[in-house]
């Protein structure tokens, strides 16, 4: 059997990996190169404790006061585009705690163990940065931690509850934290990676593995017979296959329309920047400000904001710097980089109006299907998307787990 795996991001190349390592045959086609866009620049996280889906309480009215300030840490675009308002409608529907709670409780039933599968993508040769050092969540807001708090009991299902520092506990955990940090959650078995390594050794691996790698092949045309996909088209090329699967990130949404289907995911874009070593333990969610600090061997990375606008991945100066500001109030002797010194990057994270990844089979067809929408856990949640969607293309058996993320709960994945 040969799959046809459409797009090359976090999403696409675990998938691909883990349908070939299981016997199966896969032709992988990206619009660009792999690895780039979201799958290159985001932070790096491994942190099924922290996957809360992006719509909670409150979460629309903090939205709509945001949208007067350049720099805020979440900014809408204004739109009068139907599609633009069904998808914050569909976020307004989603913005409840009873929505989030069970969005969150799916996440983590996906993953399970998930976590340790990055230490066996590294037994297997494929050669990455990986740090267990924890992630550590700083506030200084009472309110933010105690309702991390309220989800402890589900964490702790998976052996993930957080361990709370207050006051100069979290100074002793973390001495780099100024005394303005009222406290922390810390989570001891999260991991970061660095995902521009990640995702080149992925390849890598691929290409050794056999898997043919089409890149700047953007797929403009599929043929259909009945209820089956017979091949996709890039320009004059055309990829013949038994299975296909879209993953193509923030173009998931656009692409399924060529399958007949009209999936709402939209571009959220996210930045980060990258500078000198700075000395932290460990990776660190300045959470009240929204900026996820990743301290690699070689180097810092702050990454932050979602920007719904359209896709592209035009740097905003304002936000960067805000980025940069952020650890002012959070870390001692914090001095942001001249602008000249960094070079920020942008990337489209692929984001559902309810907050959580479409995974399953398209509307309608027997032989393709779409993983998409992991908005801000794409690296959290691939292996475990990568194992679920590899074994509904070859076996034909959905795992329950994928129930809530299915493309039917739409009205264009049905």
């Amino acid at each position: 059997m040969h799959t046809v795996v459409i797009g090359g991001g976090i999403i696409g190349l675990t998938t691909a990996y883990q349908l070939a390592k299981e016997g199966e045959s896969v032709t992988l086609v990206d619009a660009r190169a792999t690895g780039l866009g979201a799958a290159e620049v985001n932070a790096g996280w491994v942190v099924p404790a922290d996957s809360l889906p992006l719509p909670g309480p409150g979460a629309v009215v903090s939205a709509m006061k945001w949208m007067t300030k350049r720099d805020s840490p979440l900014y809408i675009k204004p739109s009068i585009k139907p599609s633009f308002l069904t998808f914050m409608l569909g976020m307004f529907r989603a913005s409840n705690a009873k929505d989030q709670r069970a969005g969150f409780a799916a996440h983590l039933a996906l993953m399970g163990d998930s976590i340790s599968a990055f230490d066996d993508y590294r037994a297997d040769g494929i050669d990455f940065e990986l740090k267990h050092n924890g992630l550590l969540m700083a506030f200084h807001d009472d309110a933010h931690m105690h309702l991390h708090l309220g989800y402890a009991d589900l964490t702790g299902q998976y052996g993930i509850a957080p361990i709370k520092m207050l006051g100069d506990d979290v100074r002793v955990h973390e001495p780099l934290l100024k005394d303005g940090v009222r406290g922390g959650l810390f989570f001891p078995k999260e991991l970061h990676l660095d995902p521009r390594a990640f995702g080149a050794s992925l390849h890598a691996k691929l290409v050794e593995m056999g898997v043919e790698i089409v890149e700047n092949a953007p797929i403009d045309k599929v043929q259909r017979a009945g209820d089956r996909i017979v091949s996709v088209s890039s320009g004059s090329r055309t990829f013949p296959a038994d299975n296909f699967l879209l993953a193509a990130g923030a173009w998931t949404g656009p692409v399924s329309k060529l399958f007949g289907a009209d999936l709402p995911i939209r571009p959220g874009k996210g930045y980060s920047v990258e500078m000198s070593p700075y000395g932290l333990k460990g990776a660190t969610n300045l959470y009240d400000a929204k900026v996820a600090v990743t301290p690699f061997e070689d180097r810092l990375r702050l990454a932050g904001t979602m920007e719904f606008g359209g896709l592209d991945e035009n740097i905003n100066r304002v936000r960067v710097d805000a980025i940069l500001r952020a650890p002012l109030t959070y870390l001692r002797d914090w001095e942001p980089p001249a602008a000249a010194d960094v070079r920020p990057q942008a990337g489209m994270r692929p984001v559902a109006p309810d907050g959580l990844p479409v995974m399953g089979r398209l509307p309608r067809l027997a032989n393709a299907y779409v993983a998409g929408g992991h908005g801000m856990y794409g690296v959290t949640l691939a292996p475990a998307t990568a194992r679920a969607m590899s074994t509904l293309i070859r076996e034909g058996v959905l795992d329950p787990v994928l129930l809530p993320f299915s493309p039917a709960r739409f009205r264009g994945g049905r």
